[in-house]
Parts: structure tokens; C-alpha cells; sequence
């Protein structure tokens, strides 16, 4: 199976951030001739503190994401935290994500399964591979036809995470699409003053060991300069070091 990228900011913005972010995204798609989905959040519900920004929120948000289809011809992905977020984003979009916390959520699981679109289901972090057999049959048993499982590391601890990359290994017994959460899995919940820290320089690493455990599919969030970012800046790439770690895949 040929592997796919999903690559953006982590929260939406602006404009000028999300254009930037998507000329470079279309660059490397045929350059490497890969499939490269867009992502970024019109809303992180689960900041860790209440004034952290959140973003530009849903009408506002999938009307920016729409723009980036539209100008760029990629396809997008966006994460949602509520059932009722499903049926307008999946207007909009080609993947909805399910994010870590919410993944045993069953109305929002069956929710994102009705709109027919690919359904992202990260795993969480206090859960095995194994134990994603049952939010992949929520979504199939509600009529979802296609689902992916994220891997983006387990609680080690306070404020640390720990990636058993045998998780990729065992979640392809129920999804051929497996991915690998290159940059969340490198953060330090909750562990920078009432926000999230991390180190990127794990990331490229992270990335060619779920190779070996057999990932199709990697997800980086980047940003031009994420050491400015509104979210999740320690953890992400900076977007001119995305091309050499998909080289490195490929």
C-alpha cells in the first residue's frame, strides 16, 4: 500500500499561514507524486487552559478550509469534537478526525460515520492497539466503509508520552490504514506552564520507526515558524524540514 501524508498547522490562523503552509504541500505532492491531505482544526476544544486560542470556529473555519480546496486542489482533513460538527464538516471536507480523548464517543463516532466520508480515528493515549476494534466497529456498524486508526502515544507518567510502536502492528488487524502521529507523539501534555510542550527533533525518528512496524500513512503538523505558533508551536515541524523527512519515508 502506498503510503499518504497528512501535513498542516494545527490550528487554523490565518490565511496568508494556511496558503503558505498549502503551496508547499502541493510542491512536494508532485514533486514525490504522493497523496498529501491537508489538515488543520477550526476549533481545539481541548486546550489546556481556557485562554489558550482555539481557533476561528466552525462556520468560520470550514469556509477557510473550503478556500484551500478550492485554490489548491488538496484534499482536507479536520478533526471534530462534537456529533453535531460531523454533518457540515464532512460537507467540506475528505476526512474527519476523531481526536485521541473522544475515540470511544459513540455518538460521535456514528455521527462521522453517516456523512460517508473517511473516518480518522486517533487512538488514545490511555488505550491499546487492540482496543481499537471497537471504536473501528462503531463507525462500520453506523455504515462508515472507510476507517483509519492513528497511533499518537501513551501517558507516561505526568506530563510525558511513551509511543509501543507493536500499537501500528496490532491496529492493522482491523484497518489496512494505519498512521503514525509524528509530532503529537512527541509532546509533554499539559507540561509548559498551562500548555503543551515537546521536542520536534524526534519527529523524523518517529517517523522511520513506525516504518519498520508497518505504518501506511504519517501525520505532521507544520507550520513556517512554529516557535510562533498559536498551538502545539514545540511539537511541530517547521515546514522547510518536511520535504527531507518524506524523502526519508520514500
Amino acid at each position: 500500500m502506498k503510503p499518504i501524508f497528512i501535513a498542516g498547522p494545527c490550528v487554523i490562523e490565518s490565511a496568508d499561514v494556511l496558503d503558505e503552509v498549502a503551496r508547499e504541500l502541493v510542491r512536494l505532492k508532485d514533486k514525490y507524486n504522493v497523496e498529501i491531505i491537508f489538515k488543520s482544526s477550526f476549533d481545539k476544544a481541548n486546550r489546556t487552559s481556557i485562554h489558550s486560542y482555539r481557533g476561528p470556529g466552525l462556520e468560520k473555519g470550514l469556509a477557510m478550509l473550503a478556500d484551500v480546496r478550492d485554490r489548491h486542489g488538496l484534499k482536507l482533513l479536520t478533526d471534530i469534537h462534537e456529533s453535531g460538527q460531523a454533518a457540515p464538516a464532512g460537507e467540506v471536507v475528505d476526512v474527519l478526525q476523531i481526536p485521541a480523548f473522544l475515540c470511544r464517543q459513540t455518538d460521535l463516532l456514528v455521527a462521522a460515520a453517516r456523512t460517508g466520508k473517511v473516518v480518522n480515528i486517533k487512538k488514545a493515549q490511555f488505550l491499546s492497539g487492540l482496543d481499537m476494534q471497537y471504536p473501528v466497529e462503531k463507525v462500520r456498524e453506523a455504515g462508515g466503509t472507510d476507517v483509519w486508526l492513528t497511533e499518537r502515544g501513551n501517558v507516561y507518567g505526568y506530563n510525558n508520552l511513551a509511543v509501543d510502536f507493536r500499537n501500528l502492528s496490532d491496529m492493522r488487524l482491523f484497518t489496512d490504514r494505519v498512521i503514525m502521529d509524528c509530532t503529537h507523539s512527541v509532546q509533554r501534555p499539559g507540561a509548559a506552564g498551562g500548555k503543551t510542550g515537546g521536542d520536534r527533533t524526534f519527529v523524523p525518528a518517529m517517523a522511520l520507526a513506525a516504518k519498520a512496524f508497518g505504518a501506511t500513512g504519517y501525520f505532521f503538523e507544520v507550520h513556517p515558524e512554529p516557535d510562533k505558533a498559536l498551538s502545539d508551536g514545540p511539537n511541530m515541524l517547521y515546514l522547510s524540514d518536511l520535504e527531507k523527512v518524506i524523502a526519508s519515508l520514500l
